[in-house]
């Protein structure tokens, strides 16, 4: 019986010393294969805890990501608006100051009312001007048009305020501006706008019994401070836009240290893990030769 035990013994110890190495190999295999160190949780638990939070924060950056690229998006289109707008400006300063030397005959004073006209539609226009999810530019967080226009007059439809974006690490960014904010002001103590002052001067160079020459000088007065609301407008988003690219240029930094870290963490050593394949590998199979051999080897050989 005591044999017997004893070779029960060697049977069951030497199958999981074998199984054992087996398993060692298996998992080297898949180290070298995938260039992984951890294959399962058990393997490190403190450093798969760690990838699996590095892994969370690098999904959490694309959301910011995807944040920044819709805002810095939407902040090119009202750029572009606002460049339009302040050409726009320009312009009508041209032709205001044209009509203020009181020089131009009736024909001629008509014909720069209408293309002040046009100024001004053009005007609207860019003002209603949507983004890409179809949301009006400049229109705050309403629905619908920025701007209206009944009876000749054209009044602001949106809301006080435009919806910031999350860009992350607790940072947000307002792409946009409201209609006010670009297009209105005051001359001399009086709220307007951009489309008051166009308007008076197109209606009184088209002759609507108004003094066009003291008209256009009024305009002039009006479309200069139209202009620098626009320029400052144009700044704001300018100083808006380097703040998103600041928070890439952040968030790629946070992301190399996490891939690098990740990579200190959960990849394997190529060469060390092929050295060491190999080495198992090598007493595996010397293992197993060697049971094989001592298996053949019948104690009531040794007792005859």
């Amino acid at each position: 019986m005591t044999v017997n035990l004893s070779t029960a013994s060697f049977y069951d110890k030497s199958n999981r010393y074998l199984t054992d190495l087996r398993g060692q190999a298996a998992r080297l295999q898949e180290q070298a294969s995938t260039g992984k160190r951890l294959t399962t949780s058990s393997d490190d638990p403190v450093a798969a805890a760690r990838l699996r939070s590095l892994s969370r924060g690098e999904r959490l950056a694309q959301i910011d990501q995807n944040g920044a690229n819709t805002a810095m998006a939407e902040m090119e289109q009202v750029g572009s608006s606002l460049d339009a707008t302040a050409k726009i400006v320009i312009r009508a300063q041209e032709l205001a100051q044209q009509a203020a030397n009181g020089v131009l005959t009736p024909s001629q004073r008509t014909a720069l009312g209408v293309e002040a006209a046009d100024l001004r539609r053009s005007l609207l226009t860019i003002a209603n001007g949507e983004n890409g999810s179809g949301h009006a530019l400049f229109g705050g967080q309403g629905a619908g048009a920025a701007y209206a226009e009944v009876g000749g007059v054209v009044t602001y439809q949106g809301s006080g305020a435009s919806k910031p974006i999350d860009l992350g690490e607790g940072q947000t960014v307002t792409p946009s501006l409201t209609g006010p904010e670009v297009l209105s002001f005051t001359v001399n103590g009086t709220a307007t706008d951009l489309f008051a002052v166009l308007g008076a001067l197109s209606s009184a160079l088209q002759g609507d019994g108004s003094d066009p020459v003291a008209a256009s000088r009024n305009a002039m007065d009006g479309l200069s401070a139209g202009l620098e609301r626009v320029t400052t407008a144009q700044a704001v988003i300018g100083s808006r836009m380097n703040w998103v690219e600041l928070m890439d240029e952040r968030r790629t930094t946070n992301g190399e240290l996490r891939a690098q870290e990740a990579k200190d963490l959960g990849a394997a050593d190529l060469a060390t893990t092929i050295s060491r394949l190999q080495e198992v590998m090598t007493v595996l199979e010397a293992s197993q030769a060697s049971f094989v051999r001592l298996a053949n080897i019948s104690l009531f050989d040794q007792l005859s």
